[in-house]
């Protein structure tokens, strides 16, 4: 069984996540499948828009967490090759048809597309503060959304489809049994436009999206060193054995006094 399906109708791509008995989380082996996927779609002549979805009941967990303890390293292994859609090279919209949980690397997929529909039911969640030791700061920023929601996706708050829809990071809600055929609307909408039109306009929509400079950038790698880094492997241990973590934080409990500033990571 493929843990990436692809299927054609006509110039719209459907690219599948599929290992749903793992809620699609993201392994050494679908990530170089993805990467090879987003790359055909690429270089295609035919295929012009592409729907990103999941099988089951899953979008996607992100971090396989089980293929992470067995390596001992916290994190994915990055495909050898370049992933065009991670790395923004892909200049052909994509569409994120969420069918359920969409949770830290999973969350980051949908992120990344262009335009984005969700089944009701579907649950929203930036893990990275549950699982590194700086929160998603930058996804908050990125959707341009108000501070207090911004913080509250930084600190792992879950979100309900419904919320996300309010707030305008999704463009519609839809009954399960609706999400692909509506997908596929909104896909055959965007083939109606002239060809550059629909190209011109996502580089520019993508350019136009708010991005942390690099002061910040600088200061965010700091602050992923400030602790015990053993924490992030606890982390991981704690939820594949269904326990309660448990963090020491700071391998000197001063430093968590001592926070890394702008001034400090300046070179």
């Amino acid at each position: 069984m493929a843990v990436v399906e692809t299927e054609r109708h006509g110039q719209v791509l459907v690219v599948r996540m599929n290992r749903p008995d793992r809620l699609n989380a993201l392994n050494t082996e679908m990530r170089a499948e993805l990467a090879q996927a987003w790359t055909d779609f690429r270089h295609s002549k035919e295929l012009e828009v592409a729907i990103f979805t999941g099988a089951g009941r899953g979008f996607c967990a992100g971090e396989d967490m089980k293929e992470s303890l067995q390596k001992g390293a916290p994190g994915g292994e990055r495909p050898k090759m370049e992933d065009p859609f991670m790395t923004g090279a892909l200049e052909k919209p994509v569409i994120a048809a969420v069918n359920g949980f969409a949770m830290g690397g999973g969350f980051m997929l949908v992120e990344r597309t262009d335009l984005r529909l969700a089944v009701r039911e579907a649950i929203f969640e930036v893990s990275e503060a549950k699982r590194w030791l700086l929160g998603g700061y930058n996804h908050g920023h990125i959707a341009n959304l108000p501070y207090p929601i911004a913080m509250e996706m930084a600190l792992g708050f879950r979100f309900t489809a419904q919320r996300f829809y309010e707030i305008g990071f999704l463009n519609r809600l839809v009954e399960p049994d609706q999400l692909m055929p509506e997908a596929l609307k909104m896909a055959e909408h965007l083939l109606t436009l002239p060809p550059a039109s629909r190209v011109n306009t996502v580089h520019m929509m993508r350019q136009m999206r708010p991005a942390p400079g690099p002061d910040m950038q600088r200061l965010a790698a700091a602050l992923h060193e400030h602790g015990d880094k053993s924490d992030l492997m606890e982390s991981r241990a704690a939820f594949a054995e269904k326990r309660k973590p448990n963090f020491k934080g700071w391998k000197k409990p001063d430093d968590r006094y001592r926070l890394p500033t702008l001034e400090s990571t300046k070179g």
